[in-house]
Parts: C-alpha cells; structure tokens; sequence
C-alpha cells in the first residue's frame, strides 16, 4: 500500500509564486527533491515539512494512503 501524493505539489507551490528557480536559487530545496516531485516520488520528512510550511497545510493534506496499489520496484 503506496503512499502517494493527493495533489500537484509543485503546481500548487507555483501557485503561490514558488517557482522551480526561485525554489533552486533561495536554497528551499534542491534540484534532486524537485526531480523527484515532479516523477511523483516521495521525498523526506524534512522536505514534507517545508511543502507543508510553504502550503500552510498538514502532510495529510498532500499525502495519501493508495490501498490496493503495488509498491513500485
């Protein structure tokens, strides 16, 4: 049972003027984290964390439980 993302993280980040540049040029994340949202892996707790700041949200609200879905190798 994957855990996956409810939304577009990096679509919803841009909406409120966090772009991939200014993300990667302020240090918030780096280009590997940003890699890995945009294939839709999951990222580490810290980077969950800073999601969530920057969202002003709670993990739950970007990320779900996929019951019946193979974890992917």
């Amino acid at each position: 049972m994957p855990i996956r993302y409810k939304l577009d993280v990096l679509a919803a980040l841009k909406e409120l003027g966090y772009t991939q540049n200014r993300i990667r040029n302020e240090k918030i994340m780096g280009q590997a984290t940003l890699t890995q949202l945009r294939h839709g892996k999951l990222v580490s707790w810290a980077n969950i964390e800073t999601i969530c700041r920057l969202l002003n949200c709670q993990p739950g609200d970007i990320l779900e439980l996929a019951p019946g879905e193979q974890k992917e190798e």
